[in-house]
C-alpha cells in the first residue's frame, strides 16, 4: 500500500506560478509512474503530467510548454512546476502512484487561478 501526501496548491494570479509536491510512503517498488491529474468543478478528472522511473514523460498537450514535471527518486517524491498560470487551470490536482496497472491517489490540492 502506498500513501501519497500532496503540498504546495494554493491562490495564485493569472500568469503566476506555483509548484506542487507529492510525497510517497510504504512498499515502493522501483519500477513505477508518479503524475498528476485534474479536476475542475463539473469536469471529469484529466491527466496532466506523468513521469516515469526512468523519467520519460507524457503532458496534457493543454500544460505543454507551462508546466513541469520531475521526480526524485531517492526522495519517492514528484514535483509538478507550473508557469503562466491561467484562470482554466483551476481545479483540484491530485497526485497519482501507478504500478503493475495499479492505481493510487492523494487526496489532493486546491489550485485556484484568479485575480
Amino acid at each position: 500500500q502506498v500513501q501519497l501526501v500532496e503540498s504546495g496548491g494554493g491562490l495564485v494570479q493569472p500568469g503566476g506560478s506555483l509548484r506542487l509536491s507529492c510525497a510517497a510512503s510504504g512498499i515502493i517498488p522501483s519500477a513505477n509512474a508518479m503524475g498528476w491529474y485534474r479536476q475542475a468543478p463539473g469536469k471529469e478528472r484529466e491527466l496532466v503530467a506523468i513521469i516515469t522511473s526512468i523519467s520519460i514523460t507524457n503532458y496534457a498537450s493543454s500544460v505543454k510548454g507551462r508546466f513541469t514535471i520531475s521526480r526524485d527518486n531517492a526522495k519517492n517524491t514528484v514535483y509538478l512546476q507550473m508557469n503562466s498560470l491561467k484562470a482554466e487551470d483551476t481545479a483540484v490536482y491530485y497526485c497519482l502512484f501507478r504500478v503493475y496497472g495499479m492505481d493510487s491517489w492523494g487526496k489532493g490540492t486546491l489550485v485556484t487561478v484568479s485575480s
